[in-house]
């Protein structure tokens, strides 16, 4: 046994030496003297951040990145003044990315504080502003809908929150922040409770030409067929971008093109509608109509999305995909608006 026991040792001994043949033992490099200090950035909420839900007290996840150059020591988040959160540990030593649910935060006035710190002691504080206000009630007779883009993809009306698909995201709107496109990025929302024997969407709209065409806003039914829901897009002609809406009655389509009329050779800000009933369908510029003629009524069989900014993924013919404009203050009625009634919205 003892000539075993020796036998297996040397083996042992053996191994440790083959496994450590050609491979150089570990030093540490020094990485220099640390130069900077460090960069922190609030992902969210952003500057102007409006919170509406319908509790008195609720909750928001706060989200902060930080860089340092040579190693973070921790980074801090206050709220209104006090720490409510701090983080020392971080998967990447130069680099974290830290969320932080909050679940008491109040209707008011609200500034949340990041702070990064690295080991020598230096720090960086990035702070914004945002509010929690009360519920929002709709405001126009037969609102269904109301997303205002500022900060988040979510309907004031029923608390619920858009999908995102691919990268989408906020720029200077008509009020606050507004939804900016991205190449193949878009919104889904589902439209239980959207939908009825008449309808309605309005909408402030900053045009970006590029791509030539691009869908704008979508309800179309599972098999992608254009005899069903609507289709509102844009695409080039008349010297600049025509609007146009596509319209199915559940046996054929209806294209309403108002030519020069309902194109846009400007990128300045546009308030842009749309109204079908089952009598006509209207698109107006600014309250005033640009495209008008008869309808018999839309069919909404398995139309159970609506597209916000692209036509996909219901409607992809003639490329009429993700839209790169600047989109605002969205909003949806169950009732054929009068020019009139948009032009109160408008205000």
């Amino acid at each position: 046994m003892k000539t075993l026991k020796y036998i297996f040792v040397s083996m042992l001994a053996v191994f440790a030496v083959a496994c450590n043949d050609g491979i150089d033992s570990i030093s540490r490099v020094d990485p220099g003297p640390d130069e900077t200090a460090p960069v922190v950035k609030i992902l969210y909420p952003l500057e102007g951040t409006l919170i509406q839900v319908t509790e008195a007290v609720t909750s928001i996840n706060i989200q902060v990145d930080g860089v340092d150059d040579i190693e973070l020591e921790s980074i801090a988040i206050s709220l209104d003044g006090a720490e409510i959160a701090k983080f020392t540990e971080f998967k990447d030593y130069r680099h974290g990315i830290v969320s932080y649910l909050y679940d008491k935060l109040t209707d008011g006035k609200h500034t949340i504080s990041a702070t990064a710190k690295d080991l020598s002691g230096k720090i960086t504080t990035e702070s914004v502003s945002f509010e929690k206000v009360e519920a929002y009630s709709p405001k126009f007779d037969g609102e269904i809908f109301y997303m205002p883009f500022n900060g988040d993809y979510m309907d004031l009306v029923s608390i619920k929150n858009a999908t995102a698909v691919g990268s989408p995201s906020f720029a200077d709107g008509k009020s606050g922040k507004g939804y900016v496109g991205a190449t193949d990025g878009y919104l889904t929302f589902p439209t239980a409770g959207l939908l009825g024997s008449e309808f309605s969407a309005t909408f402030w709209y900053k045009l970006n030409s590029t791509p030539d065409r691009a869908g704008i806003l979508t309800i179309g039914p599972a098999d992608t067929s254009r005899e069903k829901g609507f289709r509102f897009f844009r695409e080039s002609g008349n010297d600049g971008q025509t609007f146009k809406l596509n319209v199915g009655d559940g046996a054929a389509e209806s294209w309403f093109d108002g030519g020069a009329t309902a194109t846009l050779t400007t990128s300045d800000w546009v308030h842009i509608a749309f109204t079908i009933s089952n009598s006509e369908c209207v698109v107006y510029f600014n309250g005033e109509p640009v495209c008008q003629n008869a309808f018999t009524g839309v069919s909404w069989d398995t139309c159970d999305i609506l597209s916000i900014g692209s036509g996909a993924p219901r409607f992809t013919e003639w490329s009429h995909l993700s839209d790169l404009s600047v989109m605002d203050e969205l909003r949806l009625f169950n009732k054929a608006l009068t020019s009139e009634e948009i032009k109160a919205v408008m205000k």
